[in-house]
């Protein structure tokens, strides 16, 4: 791979104000010892939008061709909003008065911003109908109808229901119908091949459900959208929604992946190898993980026994504990690669027991004070616990910082 450049592409959001935040001694992940103004990391250091809530990643996102950003809720919005993002997919109902009048508030105040939200039920309609009324909105407010799975999250179960929840919103004064949208992601039965075959079903009653309304000429946007689509199955989705033809309006087809942007050691690099093997691509030659947490030798208390300054404070483990991949005495030479045999098998707080393979020479050689970099599992739950992650190159250089709003 190249050398990163000092800075991410930032697809003409207002990011100066990031670089010119001034970081202070005590910040995690960062070892300064005098305050550091962030846009000088990566000149003065040398030794790293809802996955990551990060508006720099945001930026690359949308200067290398995204539509727009997903985001979970009405402050993650805000949040967008406030660094320059105008295209947002809520992907979530908006229930709470509050946080749908939050966001009527950037649509009324900023006619460029644009923002689609979900609606599962009749219930919702009313609230948001009611809401967009009272804020006296001049513009439709598109809402994509969700269609879900039987004993997963939130979702129409049924397409006779989905299409009731469809026809609602296009008599809804002020609101629009714009398409429909689920998440194949929660389909994991274990049996691949099975959940292959679910998840084509699934999009197959999307593209159905997209079909028939547009045949009732329920949708009232330009174009029409239809998005699924997590960082797992996106070929299929892909594949699916382009054999969707015959609509009266262009489709606009969205892919919601997040994790992709660093998969990981752990479930996605397990799902992403899957991918590969479904699209005849050789293995390792797809997205790589890009994640990883370094952390201190703090104690060998026993032979076989690292304890390591990284915790669940720290790092996700709600899909399995951390990967130990490579180790590093301070001073010049690369990281070099633990042996297989090497072990997070527990975490507390502010601790990880790193098991060392018996009678390996690692357990005589890796010392206190040496660093340990891990892999994570599920890149979701690691970003939130950082305020700030370092961007380096394949030599470890920092280059620089990436912000998160949590």
């Amino acid at each position: 791979m190249n050398p990163l450049p000092h800075a991410l592409p930032h697809g003409a959001l207002s990011l100066s104000s990031l670089d010119e935040r001034l970081l202070q001694p005590g910040l995690k992940g960062l070892p300064i010892d005098a305050p550091l103004r962030q846009g000088a990391i990566g000149v003065q250091l040398a030794p790293h939008g809802k996955t990551t809530m990060s508006p720099q990643l945001f930026g690359a996102q949308l200067a290398n061709g995204a539509w727009g950003v997903t985001l979970a809720n009405a402050r993650q919005t805000q949040v967008a909003h406030r660094f320059g993002v105008r295209r947002v997919l809520i992907a979530n109902q908006l229930v709470a008065r509050s946080d749908v009048r939050a966001v009527l508030r950037l649509l009324h105040g900023d006619p460029d911003f644009e923002c689609v939200v979900l609606a599962d039920s009749l219930a919702g309609v009313a609230r948001l109908a009611e809401e967009v009324a009272a804020q006296g909105l001049t513009r439709a407010l598109p809402v994509l109808v969700e269609l879900g799975l039987s004993g997963q999250r939130a979702g129409c179960r049924t397409e006779e229901e989905a299409l009731t929840v469809a026809r609602a919103l296009a008599g809804a004064p002020g609101l629009a119908l714009a398409g429909f949208e689920g998440y194949e992601g929660l389909i994991a039965s274990g049996d691949h091949a099975a959940d292959v075959q679910a998840v084509a079903r699934f999009i197959d009653r999307l593209c159905a459900l997209t079909l028939e309304a547009d045949d009732e000429g329920l949708f009232e946007t330009p174009e029409i959208l239809v998005s699924a689509g997590g960082s797992s199955y996106f070929d299929l989705v892909a594949r699916g929604l382009g054999k969707l033809h015959g609509l009266s309006k262009p489709l606009r087809p969205i892919l919601r992946s997040g994790c992709y942007l660093t998969s990981d050691h752990g479930i996605y690099q397990r799902d992403l190898a899957k991918l590969d093997a479904r699209e005849g691509r050789p293995a390792g030659q797809g997205l790589q993980p890009a994640l990883e947490i370094w952390s201190v030798v703090q104690s060998r208390p026993e032979p076989g026994l690292a304890i390591l300054t990284m915790g669940k404070r720290d790092a996700s483990h709600d899909a399995g504990l951390p990967a130990p991949l490579l180790f590093h005495t301070p001073g010049p030479g690369a990281p070099k690669s633990l042996p297989a045999g090497c072990t997070i098998v527990k975490m507390n707080d502010q601790h990880a027991y790193l098991r060392l393979p018996e009678g390996d020479p690692i357990d005589a050689v890796l010392a206190v004070g040496d660093l340990v970099g891990c892999g994570i599992s599920h890149p979701c739950t690691t970003f939130d616990r950082w305020p700030l992650l370092l961007a380096v190159d394949d030599d470890y250089v920092v280059r620089f910082g990436v912000n998160t709003f949590f």
